[in-house]
C-alpha cells in the first residue's frame, strides 16, 4: 500500500510507520520538519512538509494522527484554540486535498479520544453508542470527528479511532516513569476516576486491520476490555515497578499546573471496545500488568 501518516513522528506514528515498512508499504509522512523524519526513518519514509499535500501524490490510505500534545501545557484560551485547530483545520484541510484527487485513497483513518464522550462520573461501561457529556474534549472531538466524516460523501471510508491511554516506550507512561522509579508515585487526587488504557501493540494493530478491512467503517474505541480507576493503575505500575504506590498528588496541584487541563487526570470515562469485540479482535493484553511489564520491558 501507499499510506499518508501525519503525526508520524509521534509515539503512535513511529510504531505504525515501523510496522508498515516491514510490511513493504511506502510511507509518506506529513511533518514540519523534514529533517526529523529523516533522523528517525532514514531515506525509508517520504517527508510530506505542504498541508494540504500536492495534487499529483496518489495514495491508497491516509492515517490522520496529527495534533498538539493534550496534556502537556496549562489550558489557556489560546492553548484551547491551537489544540483544536492542529487536529480540525488540519484534518479540513486532507478532506479538502481528497476532494480533489482523481484518484481517491480507499480509506482514512483519523484520530480522536476516548475523551469524545467526556467526563463521565459512575461505573458505566461507554461504548460507541454512548451518550456524551457535554465539555470541551466532546466538543474537540466531535468536531474533529465530523471534518472527517465529510471525507464519506467523496466515496472514501472513513474510521474514527477513539483512543484512551496508550502504553508503550513512550507517550504517557513516559511521563510516569521517573516518578514512580524513584517512589513517588501514587493515585492522583481521590482517585477513583477511571483510565481507559490500551498497549501501543493493539493501537497499531487495530489501525493495520482497519487499514486492510474494507467492511469496517465508524467509531472505534481504542482501549482494552478492561478499563481500571486511577488507584488501581497506581497500585498496579507500582507493583511492576517494584516501587510503592502511595503517595497521592492532590487535585489542587494538578489545577494549578493544569488549569482546566486538570479534568484529564482528575475526571475520565470507563471506555468499552464494543466493536472490536463484535468483530473478534482479540487483544494482545488485556490485562492491565501484563501490557505494563510488556512497555517497562524497553525502558
Amino acid at each position: 500500500m501507499k499510506i499518508l501518516v501525519t503525526g508520524g513522528t509521534g509515539f503512535i506514528g513511529q510504531h505504525l510507520i515501523s510496522n508498515r515498512l516491514k510490511e513493504g508499504d511506502e510511507v509518506f509522512c506529513y511533518t514540519r520538519d523534514a529533517s526529523k523524519v529523516k533522523e528517525i526513518f532514514g531515506e525509508s519514509v517520504t517527508p510530506v512538509v505542504e498541508m494540504p499535500p500536492k495534487d499529483d501524490l496518489e495514495v491508497d490510505a491516509v492515517v490522520n494522527l496529527a495534533g498538539e500534545p493534550i496534556a502537556d501545557k496549562r489550558w489557556s484560551n489560546e492553548r484551547k484554540l491551537l489544540l483544536r485547530e492542529s487536529r480540525i483545520n488540519l484534518t479540513a484541510g486532507l478532506v479538502d486535498w481528497i476532494k480533489g484527487l482523481e484518484k481517491k485513497p480507499e480509506v482514512l483513518i483519523s484520530g480522536s479520544a476516548i475523551g469524545y464522550y467526556g467526563s463521565v462520573a459512575g461505573d458505566q461501561k461507554l461504548n460507541e453508542s454512548a451518550q456524551a457529556t457535554q465539555g470541551f474534549t466532546h466538543s474537540l472531538c466531535l468536531d474533529w470527528e465530523n471534518e472527517a466524516l465529510k471525507a464519506e460523501e467523496l466515496g472514501v471510508r472513513v474510521c474514527l479511532i477513539r483512543t484512551g491511554i496508550v502504553l508503550g516506550s513512550g507517550g504517557a507512561l513516559a511521563k510516569m516513569y521517573l516518578p514512580f522509579k524513584m517512589g513517588l508515585g501514587g493515585p492522583i487526587g481521590k482517585g477513583n476516576q477511571w483510565m481507559s488504557w490500551i498497549h501501543v501493540d493493539d493501537e497499531v494493530d487495530v489501525i493495520e486491520m482497519l487499514l486492510t478491512h474494507s467492511q469496517l467503517s465508524g467509531a472505534f474505541n481504542l482501549t482494552a476490555p478492561n478499563a481500571v480507576t486511577n488507584r488501581e493503575f497506581s497500585k498496579t505500575l507500582g507493583k511492576v515497578m517494584h516501587r510503592p504506590a502511595i503517595l497521592p498528588m492532590p487535585g489542587y496541584a494538578i489545577k494549578l499546573l493544569l488549569g482546566d487541563g486538570a479534568e484529564l487526570l482528575l475526571e475520565g470515562q470507563r471506555g468499552y471496545p464494543e466493536k472490536l469485540l463484535q468483530i473478534g479482535y482479540k487483544f494482545k493484553y488485556e490485562d492491565l500488568s501484563g501490557a505494563l511489564q510488556a512497555a517497562l520491558c524497553e525502558y
